[in-house]
């Protein structure tokens, strides 16, 4: 298995000779606006430029969008990405959505099999329960995907949630040996996190303790205020530096 890590949540993962594209955030350096009421609001997005040239970002196969926000799945993704090519969504709103932008193959993540690669749809929340009322419409509905092919290490991305039940029953369910984690600590004024920081790693580790974890999410978009160095730190300190990778941009892994 191989993933690249290529921006924010943007990554290529390959198994059983398939190659996703997962999460396209594909606009150039400050081409979008800050997130609104959030920190670091002088800051353009996305933060950085794309560590390849686009052409080779869009040697997949497939894509999957876990949900539609800006940071993973944008103008320049709509753009650029091929038509036919296939593209997997989350429920029936992102299908619509993502079919209504050109694209004519939009298929539901949950049941899928492609490439001789079964995806399973699971649950995720972009907040805390006290996040979730105050703001929920704006939060919206996110998902995790598990990917199982025939001697592939199964892995579980869990996208845009923070640690709590849904993650804990998705490792108990799916039992993965690979696990890709967005824990930029991305945060809203007034509200708090809104997906994963060093703490919600911990317990991912602890919830998992035989699984590899990769660290995405990450010195991006204005908001996630968790950086590479901190979260190598936390580990460190927590004696769990051996069991997360944390890639540059760019940068693939082999597992």
């Amino acid at each position: 298995m191989d993933i690249t890590q290529i921006r924010n949540a943007t990554l290529i993962v390959e198994l059983a000779g398939t190659r996703f594209l997962v999460d396209p955030m594909l606009a150039g350096q400050g081409e979008q606006p800050p997130f609104p009421a959030t920190p670091n609001e002088h800051l353009r997005n996305p933060l950085v430029p794309l560590p390849m040239p686009l052409e080779e970002v869009l040697r997949v196969d497939a894509v999957i969008v876990t949900h539609t926000h800006r940071d993973h799945w944008d103008h320049a993704a709509v753009e650029a990405i091929p038509k036919d090519l296939p593209v997997f969504a989350q429920d029936e709103a992102d299908r619509e959505r993502i079919a209504a932008a050109g694209f004519r193959d939009v298929r539901l993540i949950d049941g899928s099999r492609f490439g001789g690669v079964d995806l399973a749809k699971t649950p995720g929340q972009h907040g805390s329960d006290d996040a979730m009322a105050k703001i929920g419409p704006r939060l919206g509905e996110v998902c995790g995907v598990v990917f199982r092919a025939p001697g592939e290490k199964t892995l579980y991305l869990a996208g845009d949630t923070v640690w709590n039940e849904h993650v804990r029953e998705s490792i108990e369910k799916h039992v993965p040996e690979v696990i890709i984690l967005n824990c930029g600590d991305a945060r809203i004024n007034g509200v708090g996190p809104i997906i994963m920081g060093r703490q919600d790693v911990r317990e991912v580790c602890l919830a998992a303790p035989a699984a590899q974890i990769v660290a995405t999410h990450l010195e991006a978009v204005n908001h996630a205020v968790l950086s590479r160095r901190e979260l190598r730190e936390f580990l460190i300190e927590n004696g769990l530096v051996e069991r997360v990778a944390i890639p540059a941009d760019g940068e693939t892994l082999r597992i």
